[in-house]
């Protein structure tokens, strides 16, 4: 596995590293083109992930940086498997990457007439025909990589054949693969992708713009790079699983004559270790019942992620650092989560929240006394301002900040230890409370009234300091603590008869019932902040409700990436 990682550089480094930069650079310098206009072009068949994130910031990224055009078009070409729910989801997940394409917003559907009337002149050119194979003769007559395909029977009806059979598809005398229309290319040539591929097939399904006025309909790579000529499009960039294809993009808008016309360059799509990014495996997740949804805070698409917490700034400078490359490789998830710790360490609140409870007594702290603390939202920017946080004689801490038995470096507290509690007190543990079956449920403790605020008059010092929240004061909450969804960075190495599902991680969810403080009563969906020691958070905005808050771990402070880092430096 190879990481490509690169750190942002400026704009005349990122020129340099940038090879698609370098083509339009190019091309405006020699005068090939005078201006830039690219697309995002996404089939509405299901939720964007992770490696759309990619191509939407290079290619509106591109329309921004020349000041040129960036479309949003749906290739929406198989009625069978596409949605206005789809269309939905991803207009709302460009938005919220921060780009807009404002009225440069198309379907390829838009074009079908225009679609058809070039596969015509196709025919009249005497460069595609109607084939009544079916679809399994014809795989089975395409040949391999190393053999060549052999011609279809029907591949020398004549031009008035053609057409009128052409005609009769689009007007729905047919059934479902009684015929197709090939392009008439080369059955010996070594690109598979050029010998006779389909044009157009029959599809009797209604269409989520069109309805049922169409029953034919243009395949992917023929509506594609007309769709990009009709809009004028000059670089046309897609991931490079479509490198073959670039012959016959080329080859449908030289024979058609169409100029000037866009270029296809493809660059490296996104890889992520520990996780999937095809849209068929994200389906399959889905439909088995393995996550809740789409929008799973589990799941690699951009509306699982932004569930979770995750924020377009911290997406759009991961796609930066990772760069465009030529060539595929494989990146670290831990350096998504550096970019998103970097990103909400500088703007997330903190607050206090105990996930695993244990409660403490004060036994000296007067009963019914409540104090109150200014606590900061932020150590780092004294204009994101404070909140008083109350503090009584019962306290929640994290059982992970007590040990009975604790070993030498264990700073925090222990039966006679004394430890800080953040901007409150200093308190020493004097009693562990058990339950019959050994479990500890309870701790007593004393404080010392003079460390009011944290500090000691005397100049003792303490090396722990703990978070807590005040029992009758504190918010219950459910807290979502979420992991990696697949226990192998290459979920697909299975073994035989297993599919990549094997893998997934069992404790990728565990909820557990927390208290907050008091502050977070009115915190909104979608709302994130820093549960101090713990890690970030996110009110989770489906399933949330005044009074019942739903939290999301998005993130723990532990960052593996700076780790992985320290350690190539060594």
């Amino acid at each position: 596995m190879s990481t490509n990682a690169p750190s942002p550089g400026n704009d005349s480094e990122d020129r340099v590293r940038h090879f698609i930069r370098q083509i339009i650079d190019e091309h405006l310098d020699n005068g090939t083109w005078d201006h830039v206009a690219t697309r995002f072009p996404p089939e509405p068949n299901g939720y964007l992930h992770l490696g759309h994130a990619k191509s939407i910031c290079l290619n509106f990224g591109l329309g921004q940086e020349y000041n040129g055009t960036c479309n949003l078009r749906f290739d929406d070409t198989n009625p069978v498997k596409e949605d206005v729910e789809y269309v939905e989801s991803i207009k709302e997940d460009v938005r919220w990457l921060g780009f807009d394409w404002g009225e440069r917003q198309f379907f390829a559907s838009d074009y079908f007439e225009k679609i058809y009337q070039y596969a015509v002149k196709l025919i009249e050119m005497g460069k595609a025909y109607v084939d009544s194979q079916t679809a399994e003769q014809i795989r089975e007559t395409r040949g391999t990589l190393t053999a060549p395909g052999t011609h279809s029977p029907y591949r020398e009806r004549s031009v008035e054949e053609n057409l009128d059979l052409f005609t009769r598809m689009r007007a729905g005398e047919f059934k479902d693969g009684e015929h197709v229309l090939r392009a008439k290319i080369d059955m010996a040539h070594p690109n598979v992708v050029l010998r006779d591929p389909a044009l157009f097939r029959i599809r009797h399904a209604t269409h989520h713009r069109t309805g049922d006025a169409w029953c034919i309909y243009p395949m992917y790579d023929f509506a594609h790079c007309l769709s990009d000529a009709i809009e004028g499009i000059t670089h046309s960039v897609c991931t490079l699983e479509f490198e073959n294809n670039r012959a016959l993009y080329d080859w449908v808008l030289d024979t058609l004559g169409i100029a000037p016309r866009p270029r296809q360059y493809e660059f490296a799509r996104l890889n992520l270790t520990g996780t999937v990014l095809s849209k068929r495996k994200l389906i399959q997740l889905v439909q088995e019942g393995h996550v809740s949804g789409w929008d799973d805070p589990r799941m690699p698409t951009l509306s699982g992620i932004r569930r979770r917490g995750y924020t377009p700034e911290a997406l759009r400078d991961f796609c930066e650092r990772i760069g465009v490359a030529k060539a595929d490789s494989t990146v670290d998830f831990a350096l998504l989560e550096h970019c998103l710790r970097e990103d909400l360490n500088s703007r997330a609140p903190r607050v206090l929240g105990v996930i695993n409870p244990l409660k403490v007594v004060i036994e000296n702290y007067p009963e019914g006394q409540v104090d109150e603390f200014e606590m900061p939202y932020s150590p780092e920017d004294e204009a994101a301002g404070t909140r008083t946080v109350p503090f009584s004689r019962e306290l929640w801490i994290e059982r992970d900040d007590f040990m009975e038995d604790p070993p030498k470096k264990f700073f925090r507290l222990g039966p006679g230890r004394e430890v800080r509690l953040r901007f409150a007190y200093y308190v020493t543990c004097t009693e562990v409370i058990k339950d019959e079956s050994g479990e500890i449920v309870e701790l007593r403790c004393t404080y010392d009234p003079e460390t009011k605020g944290g500090w000691s008059k005397d100049g003792r010092k303490v090396k722990g300091t703990m978070h807590w929240v005040s029992v009758p004061h504190a918010l219950p909450a459910e807290v979502r603590l979420y992991d990696k969804l697949f226990t192998k960075d290459n979920p697909m190495e299975v073994e035989e008869g297993q599919d990549f599902t094997a893998n997934l991680n069992p404790e990728s969810l565990k909820s557990v019932q927390a208290y907050v403080e008091p502050s977070l009563a009115t915190a909104e969906p979608g709302f994130i902040c820093q549960f101090e020691r713990l890690g970030y958070f996110c009110v989770d905005t489906r399933d949330s409700a005044p009074g019942k808050p739903v939290f999301n771990r998005t993130v723990t402070l532990r960052d593996s990436w700076a780790r992985i880092q320290r350690q190539m430096q060594k």
